[in-house]
């Protein structure tokens, strides 16, 4: 056996994660983790969910501004035009397994609508607008007629007069939504949009920092979103909420997680140090199901929780994440859990869409470096001669 690098003197830092590392500079989002707050291109979050539109935003993240009212009903012309899939691409769906995850289905898909689109080698900034409008409006269309395919049931083409929020509940649950649940629904893709240098969003700019194309980066994105430690924290988070069953019975089942050293899912983030705005929105429209759909009891249960993981980890300041809520808004909107993840990825692709598009406006390819510290003196032996 060779022996091992000594270590130097000079052994460098190793940032594992990442932690405090920037990468890249960016108008695009913006995370106050002291103040809680959550800005994209400079608008306020909070501003955003309670006056604009999932569309709205998308134009905001991918151009940088507000739209003018004639450029806003173009830009929800085009997205409501580009929602619907074609016949191969329908027959793809029906060939995955039935129990396959509908993340894996997305990824999948993605990679493969990227051989039908004639602009997707042109690196020019205009084409590369046009593609994220395409994938933007195509993954939601994607999802639901997966979703329809793997329970047997007729595929709902999009209908592009609905808002895209509106249409991906109708696609999905095969009935058009009460203006409740498709104005939460919307809200909840504004507030999912972006969220700064991100697992996945760092996976597509890793990806598109090597001139691949625009869908490769997507892909990327959507592989890393797979993870439970990204995008899966918020069925997990609905999962306990669902197994503790009764309102009277969730102190003590935060109690005992923590006294053994067990995860609260859906609490605590890498940037805020104080109560994640997203939650806060999430929070109340949370209220507002529960009580619409009957289960009063789910959302005590989580106030509850809440209340207790607060008060327990205070010292700590640990606060409740987006994903706390999200999943049990998903879930009274009527959604999956399996969905959960690739509602994320609704969403989150126009942010990562205007990542990579803002990255090659001054690419270099990410390169890091390892510190190796095997050994230097291995003595190869012929594969005749060993034992």
């Amino acid at each position: 056996m060779g022996s091992a690098v000594k270590p130097a003197l000079d052994v460098p830092r190793i940032d594992k994660g990442l932690d405090d590392i920037y990468v890249k500079e960016t108008s695009i989002c913006y995370v106050d983790g002291q103040r809680g707050r959550l800005l994209y291109r400079g608008f306020d979050i909070q501003d955003l969910a309670q006056h604009s539109t999932f569309e709205e935003t998308i134009f905001i993240l991918i151009h940088g501004r507000l739209p003018t009212r004639q450029e806003f009903a173009h830009a929800r012309s085009i997205l409501a035009e580009a929602r619907a899939i074609t016949p191969d691409v329908v027959r793809l769906l029906r060939c995955m397994p039935s129990d396959a995850p509908p993340i894996d289905v997305l990824r999948t898909a993605v990679s493969y609508i990227s051989n039908f689109d004639s602009e997707r080698d042109d690196p020019t900034r205009a084409a590369n607008m046009r593609k994220a409008q395409r994938l933007i409006a195509k993954v939601p269309t994607i999802i639901a007629a997966h979703h329809r395919i793997r329970n047997g049931k007729r595929i709902v083409p999009p209908d592009p007069s609905l808002g895209g929020a509106e249409d991906f509940l109708r696609m999905v649950t095969g009935r058009k939504p009460d203006p409740l649940s498709a104005r939460i629904m919307d809200v909840a893709l504004i507030l999912h949009a972006d969220h700064s240098m991100n697992a996945s969003a760092f996976a597509a700019i890793v990806s598109a920092s090597t001139l691949a194309d625009l869908y490769s980066a997507i892909v990327a994105a959507i592989a890393t979103l797979k993870g439970p430690l990204h995008g899966g924290a918020n069925e997990a988070a609905l999962r306990t909420m669902l197994a503790i069953a009764k309102p009277e019975a969730a102190e003590q089942y935060v109690l005992d997680t923590l006294r053994n050293r067990g995860r609260i899912f859906g609490f605590g983030h890498r940037v805020y140090r104080t109560y994640d705005p997203r939650a806060l929105i999430l929070r109340e429209y949370a209220r507002q199901l529960s009580e619409l759909r009957g289960q009063e009891d789910l959302f005590r249960i989580s106030e509850i929780m809440q209340e207790t993981t607060v008060r327990e980890l205070k010292a700590k300041q640990i606060y409740p994440n987006v994903d706390f809520y999200s999943g049990l808004v998903y879930h009274l909107l009527g959604l999956p859990m399996d969905l959960f993840t690739p509602v994320f990825a609704v969403s989150r692709v126009s942010g990562w869409t205007a990542h990579v598009i803002e990255y090659w406006d001054d690419n270099r390819l990410v390169r890091p470096l390892d510190y190796y510290v095997g050994p230097t003196d291995a003595a190869y032996v012929p594969l005749e001669e060993r034992p």
